[in-house]
Formats: C-alpha cells, sequence, structure tokens
C-alpha cells in the first residue's frame, strides 16, 4: 500500500501569460497604494527589518482597522476570496461554503439556520472565461463579481441581482455598453467590483523560529523530538522490518468489509508478521535467534517486537524519503495493536515511545549537556558553498575538537561516549533535515522578495493577479493580494517544516492513543481510516497562529481540514505535508541553474537557447517565478473549495496540481536542463 499524496482531480487548464492591459496595471497600482503589506517574518534580528531587492522594493506595514475592510459583494465575509454560497439567518452574514463549515461545526452555532443562496444561471466558470464576444465576456464578468446571488425565501423566479454598494453598475444592459465601447475590460470590472481588491487588519508580532534567543535552550527544547540515529546494529533490524512489510498483506487483509470479527483478523496478522521477522532474525543470525525464540512464547519476546517497530518509526522520522510503501501498513498495524481488545489478546503491547535525545539524556541524568557551549559547534553542519578549503579543513577540526571533548567530560558507565556521541550526531541530523526540507521555503521567500514588487507588476505578463475562472483558477485575487497570500503561505510551509519533528512526534501519539479510535469510511478514494486528531490539531493551530500574528492580516480562509475526507488522520497530514521539500527543491535547482546561465557558467549552447526562446535567463527566470506564484497558488486541483480553495490544506493541493502540469509549461525545457526528473522525493528528482 502506497501512501503518495493524494491528487484530486483537476480543471482543464491551458498555460499561457497573463496578457492584461497597461490600463489594468494601473488600475491596480491606484486600487492597491493605501493597502497594509506583509512584514518581513523570516528574519529574527528585527521586527521591522526591511527587504529591497532586484524589481522590489522596502514593504511597510500601515495598518487598517478591521471595521475598515470592505468584504466585496458576493464574497465570503470570513476569506474574503471566495464567493459567497450560504446566507446564516442568525450570524447575518453570508459564506462560502468551507468558512460555513469551520465556523458552525461545533456549539450552539451548529444549530443555526442556513440557507444556500440561488445564483444566476450565467454566474458560472465558463461565462469567466475570455471569448471573442468582447460584450459577453463583460456581462459574465460583471454578473459573477456583482450578484450576492441571495433572495427571499419565498421568491421563485430567476431574476438577477444586479446591484452592489461597492460600485456604480446599475445593469449587465449598461456594463456591456461599456465594453462595447472600450471604456472598460472584463478584467478590469472585476477589479472595480472589489472582488480582486481587499485590505487586511494589521497583526503585530514576529515570527519565532529559533525557540528562543538562546541557541542551548533552543536545542535542549527541540531535543525532545528529535529522533536518536539508529545504530549499525538497529540498521540491520531496519533491514528486517521493511522486508517483513514489503511482503505483508496487512492493510489488505484488514481495511476492508467484512461481516468477520475484525480483533481476531488483526491478531492473526500481527502473529504472521512477527512470525515472518523471527523467521528472518533467524535465518540472517542462527545464533541471535536460537536465543531470542527457542522454547519461548509469542509474549515473551514482547521487548524484541516493541524494539524492532520503534526502529522503524524512528528511522522513519529522520528520513521521510524512505520507507513510502511500507511506513502506512507499519503505523496502521501500530494503531490496530493499540485497540485494548487487541493487545489483551496478544498478550502485551507493541507500541513503545520513539527513542529521542531528550529522552536517552534524560533518562541517564545528562541533560546539562546540552547547556554546554560545545554543543553549538559539535553539531553545526559544515557546508562548503563559498568558502575556501582552509576554511572548510578548519571547521571540520574544530568540530572534532568539540565533540571529542563533549564525550570525554561527559560519558558515563550509563552512558558511553558512543551513545552520547550518537545523540550529538542526532543533532547534527537535525539540521541537515531543516537545510533539506525548511530551506527552500526561505529560497522561494527570497526569490519572491528579490524578483517581485509588493504593490505593482513589472509588466502584464510578470503581474501575479489571478481571476476565478480564468486558468483554473479557483480565487480572485490583485497582484498585491497575491503576493501576501504567496508570501504567507511559503512562510506557513516554512513554519510547518521547522516544527516538523514535533508535529510527527504528536501525529505518531494520535495515531497510537488507545482511547483515539478510528473508523473505516469511503472518503471518495476508497476506504480510508478517519480519527481525530487532538494533539496535532492543536499543535498545527498554534503554528498558524504565530505566522499569522507575524503578518499583516491574512489572505484567505484559515481551515485546517483534520480528520474529515480530505485528511483522514494524522498519517495522512504527516505524508501531505512531507511533499513540500520534494516540489519546491526541482524549482530552486531548476532557479539556480537559469541564475548560473545569467553569469555564463553553462555551456553557451544553454545561453544560445535561453537568450532566443525567453530573450534572457533572467526573464526566464521571472517567468517561471510568475507562474509558480500564479498557478500554484489559485485555488485549482479540486472539484470544491473543501478539497481545494484557499484553506491552509488546499493551498497544498494548488501546487501539486501545478506540479502536474509541469510537462505542459513553456520552460518545460528549462527544467529537463537542470536535472529536473520529476517530484516523486525521490534523490534524483534533486
Amino acid at each position: 500500500m502506497s501512501f503518495s499524496p493524494r491528487k484530486p482531480g483537476t480543471f482543464s487548464e491551458t498555460v499561457s501569460t497573463n496578457g492584461n492591459s497597461s490600463r489594468l496595471r494601473k488600475l491596480l497600482e491606484d486600487d492597491s497604494a493605501d493597502s497594509s503589506t506583509l512584514a518581513t517574518t523570516l528574519d529574527d534580528s528585527s521586527e521591522n527589518e526591511q527587504y529591497t531587492g532586484k524589481g522590489g522594493h522596502d514593504e511597510d506595514s500601515d495598518s487598517n482597522s478591521e471595521d475598515n475592510q470592505i468584504v466585496p459583494e458576493g464574497f465570503c465575509v470570513e476569506c474574503r476570496d471566495q464567493r459567497s454560497y450560504l446566507f446564516c439567518k442568525q450570524c447575518d452574514e453570508e459564506f462560502c461554503e468551507v468558512c460555513s463549515a469551520m465556523l458552525h461545526r461545533t456549539g450552539k452555532r451548529k444549530q443555526h439556520d442556513q440557507k444556500r443562496l440561488q445564483r444566476s444561471d450565467v454566474d458560472t466558470e465558463a461565462n469567466m472565461l475570455d471569448t471573442a464576444n468582447g460584450t459577453q465576456t463583460a456581462v459574465s464578468s460583471a454578473s459573477s463579481a456583482n450578484h450576492v446571488g441571495k433572495k427571499d425565501d419565498d421568491d421563485s423566479d430567476n431574476e438577477s441581482i444586479d446591484k452592489t454598494s461597492e460600485m456604480q453598475v446599475e445593469t449587465i444592459d449598461e456594463t456591456a455598453e461599456a465594453t462595447h465601447d472600450s471604456k472598460y475590460s472584463s478584467i478590469e470590472l472585476l477589479i472595480k467590483s472589489g472582488a480582486a481588491e481587499f485590505d487586511f487588519k494589521h497583526q503585530n508580532g514576529r515570527l519565532i523560529t529559533n525557540g528562543g534567543t538562546d541557541f542551548n535552550k533552543w536545542i535542549t527544547e527541540r531535543a525532545k523530538y528529535i529522533p536518536v540515529r539508529l545504530t549499525l546494529n538497529e540498521k540491520k533490524y531496519l533491514r528486517l522490518i521493511e522486508a517483513a512489510l514489503n511482503v505483508s498483506e496487512y492493510t489488505d487483509k484488514i481495511d476492508i468489509l467484512s461481516y468477520g470479527n475484525k480483533n481476531k483478523r488483526i491478531v492473526a496478522q500481527i502473529k504472521s508478521l512477527c512470525a515472518i521477522l523471527s523467521g528472518l532474525v533467524l535465518s540472517s543470525d542462527y545464533k541471535a535467534g536460537q536465543k531470542l525464540f527457542q522454547d519461548k512464547k509469542f509474549e515473551d519476546n514482547k521487548e524484541f517486537y516493541q524494539k524492532i517497530f520503534e526502529i522503524g518509526r524512528r528511522y522513519k522520522v529522520m528520513n521521510p524519503e524512505k520507507m513510502r510503501g511500507s511506513y502506512g501498513k507499519l503505523m496502521y498495524l501500530l494503531q490496530d495493536s493499540a485497540i485494548p481488545q487487541v493487545s489483551e489478546m496478544l498478550g502485551f503491547e507493541l507500541v513503545q515511545p520513539i527513542k529521542t535525545v531528550y529522552s536517552v539524556l534524560e533518562e541517564n541524568g545528562m541533560l546539562h549537556v546540552l547547556e554546554d557551549e560545545d554543543i553549538e559547534i559539535a553539531t553545526r553542519e559544515i557546508i562548503a558553498t563559498g568558502k575556501t578549503r582552509r576554511q572548510i579543513q578548519m571547521e571540520v577540526k574544530q568540530k572534532e575538537r568539540a565533540l571529542e571533548s563533549l564525550s570525554r567530560n561527559y560519558a558515563t558507565a550509563d552512558l558511553p561516549a558512543e551513545e552520547l556521541r550518537q545523540c550529538i550526531y542526532s543533532i547534527g541530523d537535525n539540521h541537515a533535515y531543516l537545510r533539506f526540507n525548511r530551506d527552500p521555503c526561505d529560497r522561494m521567500i527570497d526569490y519572491l522578495k528579490t524578483y517581485f514588487n509588493s504593490k505593482a507588476a513589472e509588466s502584464d505578463d510578470l503581474s501575479l493577479s489571478i481571476f476565478y475562472g480564468r486558468n483554473g483558477s479557483r480565487l480572485s485575487h490583485s497582484h498585491q493580494a497575491q503576493y501576501r497570500y504567496v508570501l504567507q503561505t511559503l512562510t506557513l510551509w516554512r513554519e510547518v517544516l521547522h516544527d516538523m519533528f514535533m508535529l510527527w512526534y504528536k501525529a505518531d501519539q494520535d495515531l497510537l492513543s488507545k482511547n483515539n479510535r478510528y473508523r473505516l469510511v469511503d472518503t471518495g478514494q476508497g476506504l480510508n481510516r478517519v480519527q481525530g486528531c487532538p494533539q496535532v490539531s492543536k499543535a498545527i493551530h498554534t503554528v498558524l497562529h504565530r505566522t499569522q500574528k507575524s503578518c499583516n492580516g491574512w489572505v484567505g480562509s484559515s481551515v485546517i481540514h483534520l480528520g474529515d475526507h480530505n485528511v483522514p488522520n494524522a498519517l495522512m497530514f504527516i505524508d501531505k505535508y512531507n511533499q513540500i521539500a520534494p516540489i519546491l527543491n526541482p524549482i530552486v535547482r531548476c532557479l539556480e541553474f537559469i541564475e548560473s546561465a545569467a553569469r555564463g557558467q553553462v555551456d553557451p549552447k544553454v545561453r544560445e537557447y535561453m537568450d532566443s526562446a525567453f530573450g534572457d535567463p533572467e526573464h526566464l527566470l521571472k517567468l517561471v517565478l510568475a507562474d509558480f506564484f500564479r498557478s500554484a497558488f489559485d485555488g485549482s486541483g479540486a472539484d470544491n473549495f473543501f478539497d481545494a480553495g484557499s484553506c491552509i490544506d488546499g493551498r497544498l493541493t494548488s501546487a501539486w496540481n501545478w506540479c502536474s502540469q509541469i510537462e505542459k509549461k513553456p520552460y518545460f525545457p528549462a527544467f529537463l536542463l537542470s536535472g529536473f526528473v520529476g517530484f516523486n522525493g525521490s534523490s534524483d528528482a534533486y
């Protein structure tokens, strides 16, 4: 059973550059002049430090009162970028389906009376697309921007509501006439309606990314979630558990609709897998296997089984690209073993906590090792980029001396020097994990700030503005709003990956809790285990709140799907966000290749191709970035707003949708020249 990321059905989408008129660009600049922008969120040294780069500018932090925010007519009052489809009588507000479900999911609000708004037949996605008939385009755009779609309960006719409080377009006929006279284009009408431009409340606060001002305090807290690196002997057991899981048909036997006793099937399958493990151990080391299993009952070897299953879980956390087909079976097997009736039939529990750096040091009374000043040097990652050989050798020697000093000063009989080194190496592995998984988000944020102005687009084809119904987009954002939306999303992804070890630890607890039962539900993609995620939910909402607090407002919805048909359980949540690095790393590699071409560090024929096809490498780089920031953050990738849209999970769904269409992009040859082979997470992809 493979746990590759779920990719919902996508829209048919035509890849093209944004050909908006210069009038539109001027309109965007004028309308967005007073809007607040996102404050710099990634610099811990100064809360108000500004960033300036190529094509960029110093961002301001003007605040706007929440009461002064303009909700576009016909759009959700909560997220402000999706059209409203439901009206709540008690709230006296209009919501999109996602925000309505989120706000009315518990308490007395769950009893609120909601009615679905009726919409005109012309308010369809097809009519949002540009056509050769300018009058028809204007009618479609104006109707989608202006229609609130709200009617009296007893009104059964199909009369359209063509008045709004935000713009002076009184009738569709007048709009069509204005368009016929070329006074406004269809896109300009959408902008003028307010559907693509709104203000957001300023929020003070700085994004905390290091857990504290002192490295030792930060690493002490983070060590609670850093798994200990496997020893050589543990790696032998890892190969055994992987081999056993690869031939196991556990989920095929258990996750089915059957009238038989499920607990008995679970116990039989678990014992079968353990028997396979026993045979593999015996065949690989006869003496060790004989000592383990001779004249012993199944439950007598509980410590061996607990250890070998813990090794598999620990290894996966540090290597998310590994065990892609077997890890799901492992977690579901352990999830079933935690059922009280099953553990009673087995005679013992298969689950034991993941061994972390903190737990090992705490068990041996050596937590003060993390307070030593040498711990920062001993765990430092040595990166050769931009350094001379002498500098690299000097750093290596410093690291070796610090490691030797810690081993000599803190090793005890209970905590030998080799085991202490394993803990220190594990902290270094944490730094490598962050560089490979989190840092691509930093690179993309840097590209966004360097090559794009947050106030206005450099040109029409480099505009980030998106419009509902155009090229499959499900959202409507001006250039400025989309800039914020992309920056906030990348910042959120960065923070999720920064705290991924903590989130994985919480997910492990949610999945394997005795009191957190799951339901086997057909989610539209087969039978899945739907289970609540209380600890993961609390942790990810804390990360989201921290990110939102660092920004001047929040563009889009704040809904996080957990324990529903989109993200059935904590395992799917972890698998979903582990795809961010496989998506961004190939893009960053391609952009770096284009930059090296601009510096003349590639084959001259490659540079000649870029010059002839795209003008020059820098323009090609901007085209790639502009298309990614538009199409990978446009709410597309599914057939409804619950699966995509601007919700927290939908942002990643849109990125998956963009990845699935990469071969159709005009700049795809540049990806191939950079060594791109796919977004599948293998090392060959980056």
